[in-house]
């Protein structure tokens, strides 16, 4: 299978559609789904250190979200947004009954696409891992459960050889999952997905 920028072919992974864990399940997003993007960007705390707090438009993500996903969208490699829905907890215990209420909700996605995807140069090699989640999850460990099972599975693969992310600086939340996941601190620099040239901060987690 030739990659989106037509450089050497890079071999088909056996990604599975679902993904489950104790508390939650993720499922591969279509392209179809624009509502479910739409809700979660509606929250001005989710989109703090996304654009400043801004809410999404319906014309943002039709215009440029969606044209964006198309491109790196792939499931047979895993690649596009992995949506993250709470189970339904039928034994409750200490560990689930905070989020009996969340079951069969739509919670947040984990991103996964190679690192500097819209650049001449991606990295196909180093799988980039992203996620944003609604308020009613946060500190409950629910970001950084779904976060370990897509970046397992994507580890999982013998061509992949390092797992990255990125955030603002200030985003200590979203820093804490990367060093969950095992990530640690490369450098603080411009990306070009950031706008106005701002800088970010890159962890990573070497497989090899």
């Amino acid at each position: 299978m030739e990659n989106n920028h037509g450089s050497q072919p890079i071999s088909v992974m056996h990604v599975p559609t679902i993904i489950e864990t104790a508390r939650l399940t993720m499922i591969q997003m279509s392209l179809h789904e624009q509502d479910l993007l739409f809700e979660l960007d509606q929250d001005e705390a989710v989109m703090r250190y996304i654009n400043g707090g801004r809410k999404t438009t319906m014309e943002d993500i039709e215009q440029r979200f969606m044209p964006r996903l198309r491109r790196y969208h792939n499931p047979l490699k895993g690649y596009g947004l992995w949506k993250v829905i709470g189970k339904d907890v039928s034994a409750i215990t200490e560990d689930n009954c905070a989020i009996a209420e969340l079951a069969g909700q739509f919670l947040g996605w984990i991103l996964v696409r190679p690192m500097f995807f819209f650049t001449d140069h991606p990295h196909l090699h180093d799988i980039e891992l992203g996620w944003r989640f609604k308020q009613s999850t946060w500190g409950r460990g629910i970001a950084t459960e779904a976060a370990k099972a897509v970046a397992d599975l994507i580890a999982s693969h013998s061509e992949v050889t390092a797992l990255s992310a990125i955030a603002d600086e200030a985003n200590t939340g979203s820093i804490n999952i990367m060093k969950k996941l095992g990530m640690t601190f490369v450098k603080k620099a411009a990306h070009p997905d950031v706008p106005d040239n701002q800088h970010v901060v890159f962890y990573s987690l070497s497989l090899k």
